[in-house]
């Protein structure tokens, strides 16, 4: 029984990437746009799990756990912010950051 071929792979990081980047450059919401990371972050994920499957090393496991590292440091520091721009503007819009002085 053969794998996955790594072209099918890579295609589906790669998808995922453009959508997490749309959704980062289309939507104003701060949730929305934390959230288009996360997909971004596991789609460089999957694309490094495929690339170490391919070539039947642990390196890419080794990179995608330093990237769900990264990834939940970027949330507990997003949500944060959010959470801060909510309480002085009412509102978690990215203009709404813009509005703020100081």
């Amino acid at each position: 029984m053969t794998g996955l071929p790594m072209i099918w792979g890579l295609g589906l990081a790669a998808i995922l990437f453009v959508l997490g980047l749309l959704g980062v450059l289309v939507r104003r919401n701060i949730l929305f746009m934390l959230v288009s990371l996360e997909v971004m972050l596991n789609a460089a994920g999957l694309a490094f799990v495929v690339a170490g499957a391919r070539w039947g090393d642990a390196d890419g496991q080794v990179m995608f756990l330093i990237i769900l590292t990264v990834a939940a440091a970027e949330v507990a520091v997003g949500l944060a912010l959010a959470l801060q721009l909510f309480r002085r503007t009412g509102s978690v819009d990215a203009d709404a950051a813009m509005r703020l002085r100081g």
